[in-house]
């Protein structure tokens, strides 16, 4: 095989790899972690949830996010391929359970595990394909799995409530979604084979000047918890603003704009942080998902919440794809596995938001209070970026 054909080769493995990789984030994330936002309206309408219960839902889920994170810290890049498989089948296996759940402390309980497989296909999808595939370049691919995953659970749900089917079937119908897509994944990470070496040995790319920087840790740990506390709030409750506001408008589709936003947004982020580099093209992030955040506030009406949407959900994935591969570089040097704490940060944050909204809806019986708190913390995000 002459070089020209090894590369051609290199190529459509290493597009083989990416899309493999993003699909442990369309499942472990969109499916596993934010399909709850889209059918929680559905559960509270059904009184199998209440809005409390919903919130302890979403915090456990995000402690589970942090257990997990916290488990992740000692894993190694070439272990990370088992990591992968167990949380395909963990996520799906969750998924399918609530579909039989009635109790709310099972519920929560469950959506608790479902945390710790996400955060297990994070850190495991991100450590596979950036370092034990050195494929640096797919992590706008790799990302967009979750943007992925969010679109299409959301749609699934439509086509679920167009079906007649109550917040039990749209679980299982999500759990066996889950393992097909599982099954296009999983040969990739039946063994540890495939390192990066295929790659390196043929094609030497000198670094852009983002990928050349390196950045502060501990400012970008502390910037990377903020902007998960900064997030959650719409993650966790825009469908149900929604619904309460517009009854008339389907909320699900209003959170497939949100996945549909996030997508696409991990390739524009990416070449905005080829052009800006890490520090300005993070602080252009942070203070555009700030305004996203606060725009119900500001606006309240639907096009408001369809524009909030689509700016937080263009944004939140595009944080994580300048942040991780920064935080990938930073790790070089420091020899810890930073993606990890990274990923623990960003579940405190998470935690954080639902039990802040939870507080603050007590006093004031509306999510507005939440929304400006969540935007200030991005705000602050945004001027620690000055300390990177």
């Amino acid at each position: 095989m002459n070089t020209s054909s090894a590369l051609q080769s290199a190529d459509r493995s290493e597009w083989k790899s990416a899309i493999q990789a993003a699909l442990v984030l369309t499942i472990g994330m969109g499916f596993g972690r934010f399909a709850f936002t889209a059918i929680y309206p559905h559960m509270v309408d059904e009184g199998v949830l209440s809005l409390r219960g919903g919130s302890l839902a979403a915090s456990a889920n995000y402690a589970g996010y942090l257990l997990g994170a916290l488990l992740a810290v000692r894993l190694r890049a070439h272990k990370a391929h088992w990591f992968c498989q167990l949380s395909i089948l963990g996520t799906a296996l969750c998924l399918t359970v609530l579909a039989l759940l009635t109790s709310t402390g099972t519920i929560v309980a469950v959506r608790g595990l479902a945390g710790l497989f996400s955060a297990l296909s994070m850190v495991a999808a991100s450590l596979w394909l950036l370092e034990h595939r050195g494929h640096s370049w797919g992590a706008p691919l790799l990302y967009a799995g979750v943007g992925v995953g969010i679109a299409v659970s959301a749609e699934l749900l439509v086509l679920a409530e167009a079906m007649g089917l109550d917040s039990f079937g749209m679980w299982l119908m999500l759990g066996i979604a889950t393992l097909a897509i599982g099954l296009m994944a999983a040969p990739a990470f039946l063994t540890g084979d495939g390192g990066r070496g295929i790659v390196e040995g043929l094609r030497k790319t000198a670094p852009s000047n983002a990928d050349a920087a390196i950045v502060a840790a501990w400012p970008l740990i502390l910037i990377y918890g903020l902007a998960g506390l900064g997030y959650i709030v719409t993650a966790t409750y825009l469908p149900t603003l929604v619904k309460t506001a517009f009854p008339d408008l389907d909320p699900a589709h209003v959170w497939a704009v949100f996945g549909l936003g996030a997508a696409p947004s991990c390739y524009l982020w990416h070449r905005v942080h080829d052009r800006l580099g890490t520090r300005r093209a993070l602080r252009l992030n942070l203070i555009i998902q700030a305004c996203g955040v606060a725009l119900p506030v500001a606006l309240g009406s639907g096009a408001g919440y369809l524009l909030s949407a689509l700016l937080v959900g263009g944004t939140f994935m595009g944080t994580v794809t300048i942040a991780m591969p920064a935080a990938q570089r930073a790790a070089r040097q420091a020899g810890a596995n930073l993606l990890a704490t990274m990923t623990l940060a960003y579940g405190i944050g998470q935690i954080i938001g639902p039990l802040l909204t939870d507080g603050l809806y007590a006093l004031s019986h509306t999510f507005a209070s939440s929304l400006l708190a969540a935007a200030a913390a991005l705000i602050i995000a945004t001027l620690i970026s000055f300390r990177l």
